[in-house]
């Protein structure tokens, strides 16, 4: 995106749940979601958390010792970057011409017991722009996924702006979000599990989306893209031999998917809960301006002489050599980017 450019185009928010636990079956379905999206226009396609292949229920509602199996399955069921799956997301993004968010499971080659909680960016030529890790695994979901790591925390240059994203209840971390705010953030993708209408947790999901999802809109002044995960009937199918859960699958799927402007005000949807479908909204960049003009907070509207944030985006490594070390402490250098912004970091490690 050129200086002086603010594009309008069209983005599209899935709501939809996978194939439960086949990987290759919703990897069809992603495809055929991200190819129906560019023929109706969008430039950015959004997709739930964990889309592939399934949120891990069982670790919210089943007790550990009697989810593990569950989990062994999924690990098997993961994805590996860079792999046959990426490939193919990348030739689906490729040929429909669109960016593309999703959520992932994604499991490492040297270390097979762990898997992390990811987002993957993908552009239009079917290049691997972002891999981003949730940071903190929210509640039962530590059982599952393990914690990630600030590499992925940032925005990305792309013709149709900065886009950012973060995962599930990391849109509730002011500094998280933060981060990306003062990266200058212009375009956010929130994406997010479903819950069952009985769920015992004792909140609203749906509203604690549109809150936090408002929130940051009106925070950073950006466009919030959501796209929430379906309950649908291969999740209840796949836990035919869990009566009670089973039970409880079906009372219905409680989610938010909708996109959000730079005021804290709906665009589009939300759409209806449980309901499979693309939301689409029209956005134009230009409308951040006004809005930055009142509260820049990455930039004018702060004091950054007062208060700051570090951020250490070197990736998780099992092994790192001395000598690695030793030159990654003596390349740490601050951030220097405009407003004197002081969103320190260190350099950034390899895969």
């Amino acid at each position: 995106m050129s200086e002086n450019s603010y594009p309008r185009f069209r983005v599209g928010a899935v709501q939809a749940g996978p194939v439960f636990m086949d990987r290759e079956a919703t990897l069809d379905k992603a495809c055929r979601l991200i190819q129906e999206a560019g023929n109706n226009g969008a430039r950015l396609v959004a997709f739930p958390e964990a889309f592939i292949p399934a949120y891990p229920y069982w670790a919210r509602y089943l007790p550990p010792l009697q989810s593990v199996r569950f989990t062994k399955e999924l690990i098997k069921q993961a994805v590996q970057v860079p792999s046959h799956t990426t490939d193919r997301l990348a030739r689906a993004a490729r040929n429909a011409a669109v960016y593309v968010v999703i959520g992932i499971n994604e499991k490492v080659a040297n270390a097979h017991g762990t898997l992390f909680n990811t987002n993957l960016l993908i552009g239009p030529e079917g290049q691997l722009l972002g891999r981003h890790r949730k940071l903190v695994p929210t509640l039962a979901e530590k059982l599952v996924w393990a914690p990630g790591d600030g590499q992925g925390l940032r925005i990305h240059e792309t013709e149709l702006g900065r886009l950012g994203s973060l995962i599930c209840g990391e849109n509730a971390n002011p500094l998280a979000r933060f981060v990306l705010i003062a990266d200058g953030e212009q375009v956010h993708v929130a994406n997010y599990l479903a819950l069952p209408q009985k769920d015992p947790g004792g909140y609203n999901l749906a509203k604690d989306i549109e809150i936090r999802s408002a929130a940051h809109s009106h925070e950073g002044k950006v466009f919030t893209v959501v796209s929430s995960l379906v309950i649908n009937r291969t999740v209840i199918d796949y836990f035919a031999g869990e009566g009670e859960l089973q039970s409880l699958l079906s009372s219905g799927s409680i989610g938010h998917t909708a996109v959000y402007g730079p005021w804290g005000l709906p665009v589009a949807g939300p759409l209806e809960p449980g309901v499979e479908g693309i939301l689409y909204a029209d956005i134009d960049l230009e409308e951040t301006l006004l809005p930055k003009l009142r509260h820049d907070i990455g930039g004018s509207y702060n004091r950054f002489d007062v208060m700051r944030v570090l951020i250490n985006r070197t990736r998780h490594r099992s092994v790192q050599d001395t000598v690695g070390e030793a030159n990654l402490l003596e390349q740490e250098i601050p951030d220097t980017q405009p407003f004197d912004r002081q969103i320190e970091h260190y350099p950034e490690g390899s895969d």
